[in-house]
């Protein structure tokens, strides 16, 4: 079953190959990139394919090996036999993996908008740790950050923070980050030393290709506004601030970060479309089924995800029953095992499923 599906998707790779030489082709930037992107998703499973077919190949010829008439031979075959016997196995789970029906973001980068819930200052400042921790592991992937709006309240607190993050392989590792973070401890403020819990809420969203969503002119409603908090002498002073109402959805994003009106409507642009992908692919999930969710979570920005418990240096993630103790390291950037566990969560839940 596996090696049929191999088999097919090694033609779709050479007929790509064909697609990316092709100079009709090459001179359409968007088909271009499109085609780019399926290849480079394949490469590595056609890889694997190659070295599936390298066992095979070997397993066939110690298979003749080991009905030799010479003994010493039939032992080394059917030894070798079983240990490449066991590669194969492996091989091949690892395969039904990557055979996974791909995420449709991904390659994508992403747009990240962390906001204070409950809790108020201390929910604020842990909007800032939460914005410093993420964008700490991207500058160790060697990720690119770029800050789109935010809200300060001082002392490093955000009532909302707009940042966007490129590079490889963003939105898999980021995907999983949309919910309400929930911390447990004392605040800097509280005399007493009682334990204070705040939440935060975090939304994650594909940045769009200009082809992923269609934006009328004429469904848009384009306001400008005097900014407000830290900036400097622009602030108050000039209508730099933008906010823009998408007016068939209803959805409305404002920036004013920038000191320029025009660098403000590209940012809120940016963001518009991010948001209209989302609602897109919200509406598409619904209607292709209403009750089904995945073991980690169903990406609502209203689940709580996780717990950060600071006097018990504990870190729980509630759609894997999964904890770490280590959350000054975490809040330092080092997510990696916490990500890697829920991708595999997700794989194993998928690979679970019966085939449609």
């Amino acid at each position: 079953m596996i090696e049929k599906k191999l088999e097919s998707l090694e033609l779709r790779y050479k007929e790509l190959e064909g697609f990316l030489s092709d100079s009709k082709i090459i001179a359409n930037n968007e088909s271009y990139l499109r085609f780019s992107r399926e290849h480079s998703t394949l490469l590595p499973v056609m890889q694997k394919y190659g070295e599936l077919k390298r066992l095979n190949a070997e397993l066939k010829n110690l298979d003749e090996l080991k009905n030799s008439t010479d003994q010493e031979i039939k032992l080394i075959a059917a030894s070798e036999y079983e240990e490449i016997q066991a590669k194969k196995k492996a091989l091949e789970t690892e395969l039904k993996f990557m055979l996974l029906p791909p995420d449709p973001n991904d390659g994508k980068n992403i747009i990240m908008e962390i906001r204070a819930g409950t809790g108020g200052d201390e929910a604020a400042l842990f909007a800032g740790d939460l914005f410093r921790m993420y964008t700490r592991y991207a500058e160790k992937k060697g990720w690119k950050t770029e800050l789109l709006d935010s809200h300060a309240t001082g002392l490093g607190g955000f009532k909302e923070v707009i940042f966007n993050v490129s590079g490889k392989k963003v939105w898999q590792s980021f995907k999983f980050e949309r919910g309400i973070h929930r911390v447990q401890r004392v605040p800097k403020t509280e005399a007493s030393g009682r334990i204070h819990t705040s939440a935060v809420s975090v939304a994650v969203l594909a940045e769009a290709e200009d082809y992923d969503v269609e934006v009328k002119t004429e469904d848009l409603r384009i306001d400008t506004y005097k900014a407000s908090g830290a900036g400097g002498q622009h602030v108050n002073k000039t209508e730099s601030a933008i906010r823009i109402t998408h007016i068939p959805s209803g959805i409305v994003v404002a920036c004013q970060d920038e000191r320029s009106q025009m660098k403000n409507r590209s940012k809120a642009m940016r963001i518009l479309r991010a948001k209209l992908l989302e609602k897109k692919e919200l509406d598409m999930q619904q209607a292709m089924s209403k009750d089904r969710k995945s073991q980690v979570g169903t990406g609502d920005r209203s689940e709580k995800i996780r717990t950060y418990n600071f006097p018990q240096n504990r870190i729980t993630d509630h759609r894997i029953d999964f904890s770490i103790y280590r959350l000054a390291e975490v809040l330092e950037g080092d997510i990696d095992e916490l990500i890697q566990k829920l991708i595999t969560a997700d794989q194993e839940e998928k690979l679970s499923e019966p085939e449609a």
